[in-house]
């Protein structure tokens, strides 16, 4: 395990805008190392925090030693969290909070491969189980690669890179990845932008099946949040910061389809949540002390009394 601090990204923003008080019922959806869920019970929360990576389990059982009665740790996709709640009696909570991508703790541990700032096992997967970013690589044709590449890290060399990686196979190392990347586009040492970062964030969010986890949650805290709760966001690139964007003008009734020829306005009296504020950007003094605050949006939505536009799934609750 790494020995670096983990820094929750713009908690005081959070905590400000929670005004948390006595017995309210929080989700940390993204409980990582515990940074979020430990503010909220000093303030006073009950807390259901959510984590697929088995990592994360020590710290949860801690907390639930130290907080007996207010806090309990799920072992679960984030998407699952209102069929999960809904399983221990909890129907509804007062907000819902979502720190979205990688975890510090993910990415400082070479040996979940993740990052190749050091050399580990390509492996990339949160949940430790399934399909790792080793097997993809050496088992997908070359277009399917190149796709992904393309479409989640916005790559547009993305057909050059695949064809190394299969003439390169097999791929083991996240070393050896970030080589064969470098290669393909001419990366000189000393550019100001390490070309494998893109193809590592597009591997990672396909092998997690990220924006895919971010919808379904999204719908989750639509499902679970009282009338009143605040749903609030903190996303860390634009793919993701763009489904939450879209979710929330769409569920606020500030979207409309069409062309200007024929708007196709969402009605008011669907709308499941208010109108969100505006995003909110990290501190220059926070990014000073935590330089992965940088890129950190923060969106907020507060929930209103209509019906869910979407029921639970009938599917499994997505236990891991």
């Amino acid at each position: 395990m790494s020995t670096a601090p983990h820094i929750p990204v713009m908690i005081e923003e959070i905590i400000h805008s929670l005004a948390i008080t006595p017995g309210m019922d929080v989700v940390d959806g993204t409980f990582g190392a515990g940074g979020y869920s430990e503010r909220f019970l000093v303030a006073g929360a009950r807390v259901y925090a959510f984590d697929r990576d088995p990592d994360a389990q020590p710290k949860g059982s801690e907390l639930s030693g130290r907080y007996e009665g207010l806090f309990s740790f799920h072992p679960a996709c984030f998407s699952s969290m209102d069929t999960e709640l809904r399983s221990i009696g909890i129907e509804a909570v007062d907000a819902v909070v979502l720190d979205i991508g990688v975890s510090s703790m993910q990415l400082d541990q070479a040996q979940r491969g993740f990052s190749f700032q050091s050399d580990g096992p390509l492996d990339m997967r949160m949940s430790q189980d399934g399909q790792s970013a080793a097997d993809f690589l050496n088992e997908a044709s070359e277009e399917n690669i190149a796709d992904i590449i393309y479409n989640y890290g916005d790559e547009r060399r993305s057909r050059r890179i695949a064809k190394f990686i299969v003439s390169n196979r097999p791929i083991e190392r996240t070393s050896q990845l970030a080589s064969i990347v470098r290669k393909a586009v001419g990366y000189h040492a000393g550019a100001p932008k390490d070309p494998a970062t893109r193809t590592f964030q597009a591997i990672r969010i396909h092998i997690n099946q990220e924006l895919e986890e971010l919808s379904n949650a999204l719908e989750a805290a639509e499902r679970i949040l009282k009338p009143g709760g605040q749903l609030i966001v903190v996303t860390f690139h634009s793919l993701e910061d763009r489904i939450v964007k879209k979710f929330l003008r769409e569920r606020s009734g500030t979207i409309s389809g069409g062309s200007r020829h024929m708007p196709v306005a969402q009605q008011a009296d669907t709308a499941t949540f208010e109108r969100p504020s505006k995003p909110v950007k990290a501190s220059s003094k926070e990014i000073e002390m935590n330089p992965r605050s940088r890129s950190a949006t923060m969106r907020v939505a507060v929930r209103n009394n209509a019906p869910s536009l979407k029921s639970a799934p009938e599917a499994k609750a997505n236990r891991l």
